[in-house]
């Protein structure tokens, strides 16, 4: 029996919580917190004391619960060391690309993953195969780019494919219903995406989430880590572009698709 238990829940519109409980320590961390009463909800529900929380990235739906939780649980804030323009409030632990910090003896490496915000961190726990990818990859998508360029985006995408196959991801939102018909317009082919997309449909349509995924799939089904696809480069109308041609060509059309 696994020692550490996730639980993910719905808030807002299309966002996941997650929190993360070690039951040998009693430690739980909550994965960003965009709205303070569901966190509490689950940590009241569950009898747990909420330790730490690790943010991903700066944007209000991750972080306008900081206050409140903290001011409850009077808990460590760990985040990115890199300061937007909305500094993370009670922000204990600044991390960049390649810390290495422990949560409860398990070694937690930090993945910087620029793109959607110039500040994204994703947290990576390789005991455990588990990525918290915030809004750097979605199943079947990944996030718009806001703040960074489509190169750093692409080099984060590529950072993440490069994680075990095993890698369990747990994203922010909901996306991907919609998500699955950008990718099937330009990779209508796949038998693999085909089948993802009837699960989802179907784990939607019984009020079950599409979240966690996991690398293996996304390899299988994702276009944003199938960019060398012959099938997509012939789809795209570039057959010789490089991968980050072809990523920007592939973002550029899911945000006006």
């Amino acid at each position: 029996m696994s020692r550490i238990e996730i639980v993910q829940f719905p808030y807002l519109s299309d966002n996941y919580g997650v929190l993360l409980h070690d039951s040998y320590t009693q430690q739980t961390v909550a994965i960003d917190a965009g709205d303070d009463i569901p966190y509490n909800q689950v940590l009241d529900s569950k009898g747990w004391r909420l330790s730490q929380i690790w943010v991903t990235h700066h944007h209000w739906d991750h972080t306008d619960g900081i206050n409140a939780l903290y001011e409850r649980w009077q808990c460590d804030v760990i985040g990115p060391a890199k300061h937007s323009a909305n500094p993370i409030a009670h922000l204990s632990t600044g991390l960049m690309e390649g810390d290495i910090f422990q949560f409860a003896d398990m070694p937690v490496e930090i993945l910087h993953t620029p793109g959607h915000t110039l500040d994204m961190i994703n947290y990576y726990l390789s005991s455990e195969n588990i990525l918290f990818a915030g809004d750097t990859l979605f199943s079947l998508g990944c996030g718009r780019v806001f703040e960074g360029t489509m190169d750093m985006m692409s080099q984060s995408v590529s950072k993440i494919s490069a994680l075990p196959d095993e890698t369990i991801i747990y994203c922010s939102h909901e996306y991907t219903q919609a998500n699955g018909k950008f990718a099937l317009s330009v990779d209508a082919d796949n038998q693999m995406l085909i089948s993802r997309i009837n699960e989802v449909e179907l784990l939607i349509k019984q009020g079950k989430p599409s979240i966690p995924t996991n690398l293996k799939l996304e390899k299988q089904t994702n276009p944003f880590l199938r960019a060398s696809s012959p099938a997509i480069q012939n789809k795209l109308g570039l057959k010789n572009a490089s991968e980050a041609e072809l990523f920007a060509a592939l973002r550029a059309a899911k945000d006006n698709f």
